[in-house]
């Protein structure tokens, strides 16, 4: 997912001003007359330009328009939210814009800067590597700095740096170079910057360490929201009887908590799982035998200090790669983040289907509107949003899994242009989960609706007659309810008479005769109220509220 920026505040019924902020790099980045965003922290900046939006009825000027949008224009607007190609960058940005410090070129460049730095450090603290002195406290300092001050200036400079390489990852060594080059320790050892590494060396731990912070610090949090969302549902209803439906029709009644409470449970183990997945690294060098290492050094335990490198950032080690990591770990992530979207698919079609029905109300707010052309109309749009993108985040994401794990030989190009689309698939799946929770929050259970329902299906208490006519050896009960109840009108009255005509034990008769449909939930209502219990044990030792 590219840098997103968005107009804003922009009024069709006077005219609005933007200016191009002036940028010491020949590359512009977008952002507000007014932002006074600090270099040493990432703040996705808004697009401006020499514009004004005017309300007109001058025909002149909408063809003007039109042509200034045409292929043959040459327009240097970077990027704003009528001119991206991508709605996440557009439309949406203001619901996945926390992503963009991760999954953006920024986020990609600044974790190759990390990793090339701590890969200098660590070759100052390997003793049979004189010609790298160890640093002073000093020093360190100066390089961390590098890393914690990182802005979008340094990215654009890096990114005017590849206008003239050709090439992404060497721009950002002569970005550091040039950097290291007033300081008087680092300055001494410029060279050793991307010591015996590939790319692919720098590469794949830094898309490790986007892949980690950005599940850490954005999916999961979101996604517990929503599984808490759904166990609350699940605890505040657990005592609401429903008709079930199965084939569409009516069968054994349950309650609206313990049916929420299966999705709360489904998501929570998804979740366990996504969390589980061990991000993986490699250091090894062109094609994993640390030949180049081994050339300058022979006497050094490379694969050692790879794997101390490795780790040393919070990744696991491959130590058997190409020159690649393979990407196996990855094609389980996004395999089962697909799995945590379909079952959040289902319960999005679920509430649908409940909404439809009746089962739910949706808070209306003012002004909104549900249909151009019917008032009346108020639609469960927010799932309908989610399911959406629920789909293509997992049309990218099979693709992710699918096409990552596989390379030619010891490495071809093709998974570097997939691993960019890394963020999109994940922004669709961070608006889905967000456009969940908006329509959670919409919800109002509607009591006489689920209770209506009840009350014109007495058929439903067909099963527990058959059940316990069996126990008391009637014979051929089923056949007998289903002489009662298939494709007839049955009533409360029609199953108090065939009850009492039982000859079964008088007790028994008189549990039958006090059941309804509402009351025949068997063990709906404690499955709903211990939800919490059993998805904090898909966390471990975590409370849910402490989720």
């Amino acid at each position: 997912m590219e840098l997103g920026a968005c107009f804003r505040g922009l009024n069709f019924n006077r005219t609005t001003p933007y200016c191009i902020a002036a940028h010491q790099h020949s590359i512009k980045c977008w952002r507000p007359c007014n932002n006074n965003a600090s270099s040493a922290s990432f703040q996705a900046r808004r697009s401006c330009c020499t514009a004004t939006v005017k309300e007109t009825n001058s025909s002149t000027v909408a063809v003007e328009k039109v042509k200034a949008m045409s292929p043959d224009y040459s327009w240097d607007a970077e990027l704003s939210c009528l001119t991206a190609l991508c709605p996440l960058d557009g439309r949406y940005w203001a619901k996945v814009k926390e992503l963009s410090p991760f999954m953006s070129e920024f986020g990609l460049i600044r974790f190759r800067v990390l990793v090339e730095i701590k890969w200098l450090i660590k070759l100052s603290q390997i003793p049979d590597v004189p010609e790298v002195p160890r640093f002073s406290e000093e020093a360190e300092s100066f390089l961390q700095e590098l890393i914690d001050g990182f802005s979008l200036d340094d990215a654009l400079e890096i990114k005017n740096i590849e206008k003239v390489t050709n090439h992404d990852v060497k721009a950002v060594e002569y970005f550091l170079k040039q950097r290291c080059q007033s300081h008087l320790e680092t300055a001494k050892v410029l060279e050793f910057f991307h010591f015996a590494c590939t790319s692919e060396d720098i590469n794949n731990l830094a898309h490790a360490l986007m892949l980690k912070e950005v599940l850490n610090e954005v999916l999961l949090p979101v996604m517990d929201k929503l599984i808490t969302a759904i166990a609350n549902m699940a605890t505040a209803n657990a005592h609401i009887p429903m008709l079930s439906r199965t084939h569409g029709q009516p069968a054994s009644p349950t309650t609206l908590g313990k049916e929420m409470a299966i999705f709360a449970y489904r998501l929570s183990q998804e979740r366990r799982n996504i969390s589980q997945i061990e991000v993986l690294g490699k250091f090894a060098g062109a094609v994993g035998n640390y030949n180049a290492h081994l050339a300058a050094y022979p006497n050094i335990n490379w694969p050692q200090v790879a794997e101390e490198f490795v780790t040393s950032l919070g990744i696991s080690f491959n130590p058997y790669v190409p020159q690649i990591e393979p990407h196996d770990y990855m094609a389980k992530l996004f395999h089962s983040i697909i799995q945590f979207n379909n079952v959040l698919l289902d319960f999005n079609r679920d509430m649908w289907g409940y909404i439809s029905l009746g089962y739910f109300k949706q808070i209306t707010k003012a002004g909104e509107i549900g249909s151009s052309t019917m008032p009346h109309k108020v639609n469960p749009i927010d799932f309908e949003n989610s399911e959406g993108n629920l789909g293509i985040a997992n049309g990218i994401s099979s693709h992710l899994s699918t096409k990552l794990p596989v390379s030619r030989w010891q490495r071809d190009l093709t998974d570097s242009t997939v691993l960019r689309n890394m963020g999109v698939g994940l922004g669709h799946s961070l608006l889905a989960y967000k456009s969940a929770l908006q329509g959670i929050a919409k919800l109002q259970v509607n009591e006489a609706s689920l209770i209506e329902d009840l009350d014109q299906t007495w058929e439903v208490l067909a099963e527990p007659i058959q059940t316990v006519m069996r126990r008391y050896g009637v014979p051929e009960p089923y056949e007998k309810l289903k002489e009662l109840t298939r494709g007839r009108a049955v009533t409360k009255e029609s199953i108090r008479e065939f009850i009492e005509g039982l000859d079964i034990p008088f007790e028994a008769k008189k549990v039958l005769l006090n059941l309804t449909p509402h009351t025949y939930v068997g063990a709906a209502v404690e499955l709903a109220k211990n939800v919490e219990a059993a998805v904090s044990l898909a966390y471990g030792d975590k409370n849910l509220n402490q989720i």
